[in-house]
């Protein structure tokens, strides 16, 4: 392996990596522009296997979008519709959301992510007591809810602090929040794609905040649009200064973009092996996040499952309900069985571990 790596000019990262030196930008940009990308998965792969072993973790998880009115207007979006009333605009009302729940009672769910439009005209009121009554139906349910950019929101809308909005809800049973709306941090790439919603340095001091408080996070990286090597590296290294002051994060996720039925569709979506090598980059970059996480609603099941093999130790879950990535076109399923995803995970030659939303083991199907 030494001389392929030589021969894709890696051997000085390998060497690196080998005597615990961190990556940099011109190191990730390296891994990039490689044109072996099996060198840089057999990496990332080392990496992986340090930390986990065989160990691939998922959970039993539900996805609770309960409304997609919004008033950002992201190029990438085919899930948002800008005001109430709109073709294909919705709002649960919460009985409708706390139904999601309740019809499955039957269900061993650890958790609920819930990710919603920048809706204008709903009050604070609401979001605090959709928390309440999913606590109250289940008092040890996980509820992982609302991005940086709808807490921002909150706190602009209704007169707080960032600070105060998370108080608030962790008082009415937030437990952790999700990774989404990073997309690429890069200002040049959000003025282009998401300009009129919460920029890069808000995002990272709202988890930075939230990690303070003592809630755990994700943080994820939309990839695939017009973003450069560099950008994505970027993106990766202001990721890893947060981890370095706060330790807070869980899980890096990149997100594949879609371009169907959004206002980017005249670009194409990422290659599976585009999809490979971001997940085997974040890996290299990212030593101080536990896991990188292949979000198999968003690659394909097909590629989350290969990416087992380029640094990816955790595949989310089993969703049940999704609407963001479906509403741009994706084909995944919108949710699989734990006996699906534990299918998957052995057919790549890896052991599944069912974990909670804090990576706790829930148990070690047989």
């Amino acid at each position: 392996m030494r001389s392929r790596l030589a021969a894709a000019g890696l051997a000085d990262i390998a060497d690196k990596l080998d005597a615990g030196v961190r990556l940099g930008l011109a190191d990730g940009v390296r891994l990039f522009e490689a044109p072996d990308l099996l060198a840089v998965a057999w990496l990332a792969n080392r990496e992986r296997e340090k930390r986990h072993g065989e160990r691939t973790f998922f959970n039993y998880n539900i996805r609770l979008e309960a409304t997609n009115v919004c008033v950002a207007s992201c190029l990438f979006c085919s899930f948002a519709r800008l005001k109430p009333g709109d073709t294909g605009a919705y709002t649960m009302s919460l009985e409708q959301a706390w139904e999601k729940l309740r019809a499955r009672r039957h269900q061993p769910l650890t958790e609920i992510h819930i990710v919603n439009g920048l809706h204008p005209d709903l009050p604070f009121d609401y979001y605090v007591e959709l928390l309440r009554g999913f606590k109250r139906i289940r008092p040890d349910i996980h509820l992982k809810a609302f991005t940086a950019v709808e807490i921002a929101f909150f706190a602009d809308l209704f007169g707080k602090t960032d600070a105060e909005v998370l108080r608030e809800l962790m008082d009415a049973g937030l437990d952790s929040l999700p990774g989404g709306g990073a997309e690429v941090f890069a200002e040049r790439v959000r003025q282009k794609v998401c300009h009129d919603k919460c920029g890069a340095d808000r995002w990272l001091a709202i988890h930075r905040t939230a990690h303070r408080l003592g809630l755990r996070s994700n943080v994820t990286m939309l990839y695939g649009h017009i973003e450069t090597c560099e950008e994505r590296v970027d993106h990766m290294l202001r990721a890893r200064a947060l981890q370095d002051e706060t330790g807070g994060f869980q899980a890096f996720i990149p997100l594949a973009f879609h371009p169907d039925n959004n206002q980017m569709r005249k670009l194409p979506a990422p290659t599976a092996s585009d999809s490979l090598r971001v997940h085997a980059v974040a890996r290299l970059m990212l030593d101080n996040i536990a896991h990188v996480k292949a979000f198999w609603i968003a690659t394909g099941v097909e590629v989350a499952q290969a990416a087992l093999w380029f640094g990816v130790d955790d595949l989310d879950g089993t969703v049940q309900e999704e609407r963001i990535y479906h509403m741009a076109g994706a084909r995944t399923p919108e949710s699989m069985t734990p006996d699906q995803i534990c299918r998957l995970i052995r057919a790549a030659g890896r052991s599944p571990i069912e974990r909670d939303t804090l990576y706790n083991v829930v148990s070690v199907p047989a």
